[in-house]
């Protein structure tokens, strides 16, 4: 991946956003949730310090735990 490829984007204002994608670096691929910010109403994002980084071998325990929460809301919204 010379890129990284966006795999969804979450709105969080007008300004801020969370993009979670794909990458590399040094050979070795990445899943990253970083928020970026915009100051020219969305013509550019720029990242930001703030995020994660996971690799291959930590989604199974990051989908797990999305599952996990899943189940959690659906049960309290019962």
């Amino acid at each position: 991946m010379a890129d990284a490829k966006i795999l969804a984007t979450i709105e969080r204002s007008d300004t801020e956003q969370l993009q979670i994608s794909l990458s590399e670096y040094k050979g070795t691929s990445y899943l990253n949730m970083r928020i970026f910010f915009t100051n020219d109403g969305g013509a550019s994002w720029i990242p930001t310090k703030k995020g994660v980084t996971f690799t291959a071998d930590q989604l199974d325990i990051l989908t797990e735990a999305i599952e996990e929460a899943k189940q959690e809301f659906m049960a309290e919204a019962e």
